[in-house]
């Protein structure tokens, strides 16, 4: 599925191969995805990707905080490798890590923190962040929920989130088991 869907990216014109070296200086994208544990995880993984780091975007307050980061979101910050992946491929690995369909969060994380949203640094990212998703709409014959939005600023998060699935592997596993991700996105995705 992910290969027709990068397929019908590039017959639409949008850039979706790898870089080529001389743009290789690295660049950044920033998501949002329910709990940051979980995005920043997912992304660490991901071929091309040099940094994820937990924070918050999107609202208005400065220095957010865990306990206090009203009208943000969890956000990740993804510092890639141009030369060895597109932002393409990030919003689609996104989208296929998510419940995309889910207006009040994600999984057993519910409230306005938890919602998802691509954040778009210029209209390139802005066009294929927002084809992406209507492809995905498309696969999923579902409403979804996640929005495109301008970028904000991103605040990283306290030390004790950072590499939290790498420093705290039982408790992550835990959490995760707990909440049913992996079921609920087998059913959201099944074999797509």
């Amino acid at each position: 599925m992910k290969t027709r869907l990068l397929a019908a990216l590039a017959a639409s014109g949008l850039a979706l191969a790898s870089a080529s070296p001389a743009q290789s200086t690295l660049k950044t994208a920033v998501f949002a995805g329910g709990c940051f544990w979980s995005v920043e995880k997912f992304f660490e993984s991901a071929p091309g990707v040099v940094s994820a780091v937990s924070g918050y975007s999107g609202g208005g307050m400065r220095n957010p905080t865990y306990q206090n980061h009203q009208g943000h979101l969890e956000a990740v910050k993804v510092t890639y490798d141009p030369a060895k992946t597109s932002y393409a491929k990030l919003v689609d690995h996104f989208f296929h890590n998510i419940d995309p369909t889910d207006p009040n969060g994600q999984i057993c994380d519910k409230g306005p923190a938890y919602r998802t949203a691509v954040f778009v640094a210029n209209g390139q990212e802005r066009q294929t962040a927002q084809a992406i998703r209507a492809q995905v709409q498309k696969t999923l014959n579902a409403r979804i929920a996640t929005e495109v939005r301008p970028a904000a600023t991103f605040w990283p998060a306290e030390a004790y989130h950072q590499d939290f699935a790498k420093k705290n592997p039982v408790r992550y596993e835990g959490y995760r088991i707990g909440c049913g991700r992996d079921r609920h996105l087998k059913v959201i995705w099944g074999g797509r």
